[in-house]
C-alpha cells in the first residue's frame, strides 16, 4: 500500500492576514514556556522548540563562543526532540491547517513550520512573529470607542448588571473577567490566578477586535489597576473621559450584596485582605473590622470597610472634570430589569 503525503509550502502572512485566518484555525506558539507564560496570542497552544534552559544555553554559546556553535547546539536539541514535537502536534491539534509563530517570525517558527508541513499540515506563519502581534495589540487601544461606563459605589451590583447587558445584543467588555479580579482588596478571592499585564492586554485586544467599533461598548468603571494588571493608558483615558451611568442603591442593599458575595470565604483570607488596606483604612477601623470578621458580624465589618471605599469612589468621581454623571436610583435589586432600563436610556 502506497501512502502519499501532500506537502504544502509554508505561507507567510502579515499580522492582519494572520489574525483573520487564525479565527478558525489552531495557533501554535513555538517559543519557550517562559515566553509563552509572559504573554501569547489569545487561545494559542505552546509547543516549544526549546525549553527555557535550552534556549539559555544556545544564547550563551552565541554570545560567548560563536554563531556556528550556537546553531550546532540548537540543531542538536532539535534532532533529539523531533518525535516529541510531532507527538505534541498529533495530541493537541486535529486540524490539517495550522497557524504558527515565534518571537520575530524567524528560525524557530520557520523550522517548526517546515517540520509540521512534512507530516501533511498546511502551515501559515506570522511574519514578524509575536513582536508584530504586540504592535497590533497596542494599536488596538488607539481608536476612539463608543464607551458607556457603568459606575457606582462598591456593592451596587454593577458587575451583575453588566453581565445581563452582555446577554443581549449589546457589546459588553468585562474587564474584571479578563483580569480574573473584582477590583477591590478582596477582588482576588475565589478567582483564578491573574494573567500578566501583557496577557491581559492581548486578551483585551482580542475582545475589542470582535466588536463593531461604530456601536456602543458597555463596561464597568475601573481604577487604572485591576489587582496586579494595568488597563492600557489609551483605553483608560477614554474610560475616564466618558460619561458615567452611576448606579445608586441604599447602603444596606450594598452591604447585603457584599455579605452574600464574600462571607463564604475563609476568615483568614478576609482578614488578610483587610490587612492589605489597613494603612488606608486606619488602625482602629482595621482592628474593628477584623474583630467583626472573627465574630462573624459581617454586617458591621462590611459597613466599616465601605466607609473607606465610598470615600475613595467619591474622590475618583470628582476627578472626572467636565464629564457627565447620570445618576440612576434603584429601589429593587433586579439586574436584568436594570439592564433593560439602561439600554432603553441610551437608545
Amino acid at each position: 500500500m502506497n501512502f502519499q503525503i501532500k506537502v504544502y509550502a509554508v505561507n507567510i502572512l502579515t499580522i492582519q492576514e494572520f489574525i483573520e485566518i487564525s479565527k478558525d484555525l489552531p495557533i501554535i506558539d513555538v517559543r519557550t514556556p517562559d515566553e509563552f507564560s509572559n504573554g501569547h496570542i489569545t487561545n494559542a497552544i505552546n509547543i516549544p522548540l526549546f525549553s527555557n534552559e535550552e534556549r539559555a544555553i544556545v544564547g550563551t554559546k552565541y554570545k560567548q563562543e560563536s554563531r556556528d556553535t550556537a546553531i550546532a547546539k540548537a540543531l542538536e536539541y532539535i534532532a533529539e526532540k523531533t518525535d516529541y514535537y510531532l507527538d505534541e502536534l498529533q495530541k493537541l491539534v486535529k486540524s490539517q491547517e495550522i497557524c504558527i509563530y515565534c518571537w520575530r517570525g524567524g528560525f524557530r517558527s520557520e523550522g517548526m513550520g517546515y517540520l509540521f508541513q512534512t507530516v501533511g499540515k498546511k502551515v501559515y506563519r506570522l511574519s514578524g512573529g509575536y513582536k508584530a502581534y504586540r504592535n497590533f495589540v497596542l494599536d488596538t487601544f488607539k481608536p476612539e470607542y463608543n464607551l458607556i461606563v457603568i459606575g457606582g459605589m462598591t456593592g451596587s451590583g454593577k458587575t451583575e448588571i453588566l453581565g445581563e447587558i452582555g446577554k443581549t445584543s449589546e457589546q459588553m467588555l468585562d474587564l474584571e473577567g479578563l483580569a480574573n479580579h473584582k477590583g477591590s482588596a478582596f477582588g482576588a478571592l475565589g478567582q483564578d490566578d491573574q494573567p500578566t499585564t501583557q496577557q491581559f492586554e492581548n486578551d483585551l485586544a482580542a475582545q475589542l477586535n470582535e466588536f463593531d467599533i461604530k456601536q456602543n461598548i458597555w463596561l464597568e468603571d475601573e481604577s487604572r489597576m485591576i489587582g496586579r494588571v494595568k488597563i492600557p493608558d489609551n483605553l483608560f483615558t477614554q474610560i475616564r473621559s466618558s460619561s458615567v451611568i452611576k448606579i445608586e442603591v441604599s447602603k444596606d442593599n450594598r452591604i447585603n450584596r457584599l455579605i452574600k458575595d464574600y462571607a463564604k470565604f475563609n476568615k483568614p483570607d478576609l482578614i488578610n485582605s483587610i490587612n492589605n488596606i489597613s494603612r488606608r483604612l486606619g488602625g482602629l477601623n482595621s482592628k474593628l473590622a477584623i474583630e467583626s470578621i472573627e465574630k462573624e458580624d459581617y454586617h458591621k465589618a462590611t459597613d466599616i470597610i465601605l466607609d473607606y471605599y465610598d470615600k475613595a469612589y467619591t474622590y475618583g468621581l470628582s476627578k472626572r472634570e467636565g464629564q457627565t454623571i447620570i445618576p440612576i436610583k434603584l429601589k429593587e435589586d433586579d439586574p436584568q430589569k436594570t439592564a433593560r432600563k439602561l439600554i432603553g436610556l441610551i437608545e
